[in-house]
C-alpha cells in the first residue's frame, strides 16, 4: 500500500444529510490505500443527519481548499444547501481542481446548483431525477453514471456501487474486487421493491406521500432556485 499514490477524499456533510449516502462510499473509498477521508462543513460542531444521530466533521471549509475526490451526498437538507452561497462557493472551489467530482443521491442537485454538471450526463435519486435538467445536466436513469471526471450515483445504497466503480477506475478492477470482498458486498434484498419500477403501486404511493409531506412542492422550489442561480 505504501507504493500507492496518495489520495484525499472530501465529503461535504450538512444538516439533514442522508448518512448512508456518505458512509457507504466512505467505507469503500477509505480502502483505496494511502487515502485520507474527511467530512467537511463550516465548523467542526456535530452535524445532525436524517437518521437521528450526528456526524462529526473532521475539517472545515477554511481548512480544506482542495481534494482529489470531492463527494457530495444527498438528503432533505440539500434544499438549504443549494440556497447557501457559502456552501456552493466551497463546492465550486474544490470541484474546480478535483480529479473526480462526485455525488450520491440528491448530492448531484448540489453539484448542479454549483454549476458543476452543466453539459454533463448525471443521475440522482429516482424521485428527483428530472430536477437535474434544471441545472443544465442530462438526466440518465442508471445506478452510476460516469461522464469524464463527473461520477454520480443514484439513491442512497447506490453509493456503495458508486464507490466500487470509482475504486476500479483509480486503483484497478482487482483492487475494487478486493474491497468488495472485504466488505462482503453481496446484496440479496429480501424484497423486490428497490425501484419505482419494482415497487407495488401502494408502496410507491406511500413514498410519494412522504415526500409531499416532508418537502411539499420540492420540484417547483428547486426549479425556482435554479432560475435564481442563472440556469
Amino acid at each position: 500500500m505504501s507504493e500507492l499514490s496518495p489520495i484525499s477524499v472530501a465529503f461535504l456533510v450538512f444538516p439533514n444529510v442522508t448518512q448512508l449516502d456518505l458512509t457507504g462510499p466512505a467505507q469503500v473509498l477509505s480502502r483505496l490505500g494511502n487515502t485520507t477521508v474527511d467530512l467537511v462543513w463550516k465548523t467542526k460542531d456535530p452535524v445532525p443527519t436524517d437518521a437521528g444521530f450526528a456526524l462529526l466533521p473532521t475539517r472545515t471549509f477554511a481548512e480544506t481548499q482542495s481534494a482529489d475526490i470531492l463527494c457530495v451526498p444527498g438528503g432533505f437538507g440539500t434544499m438549504e444547501v443549494i440556497q447557501d452561497e457559502e456552501v456552493l462557493n466551497w463546492v465550486r472551489k474544490v470541484g474546480a481542481d478535483a480529479s473526480w467530482v462526485t455525488s450520491v443521491c440528491t448530492g448531484s442537485i448540489v453539484l448542479g446548483a454549483a454549476g458543476l454538471l452543466k453539459g454533463y450526463r448525471a443521475t440522482t435519486h429516482w424521485a428527483s431525477h428530472d430536477q437535474l435538467a434544471f441545472f443544465g445536466a442530462e438526466p440518465v436513469k442508471q445506478r452510476v453514471v460516469f461522464d469524464r471526471n463527473r461520477v454520480t450515483g443514484g439513491g442512497v445504497t447506490s453509493g456503495i456501487d458508486f464507490g466500487l466503480a470509482l475504486a476500479a477506475k483509480i486503483r484497478g478492477e482487482d483492487h475494487a474486487r478486493f474491497i468488495q470482498l472485504s466488505i462482503e458486498y453481496d446484496p440479496q434484498p429480501p424484497f423486490e421493491s428497490g425501484s419505482p419500477e419494482k415497487a407495488d403501486p401502494a408502496t410507491l404511493e406511500r413514498y410519494w406521500g412522504l415526500v409531499n409531506r416532508s418537502a411539499p412542492g420540492r420540484a417547483d422550489k428547486v426549479k425556482a432556485i435554479a432560475k435564481r442561480l442563472g440556469f
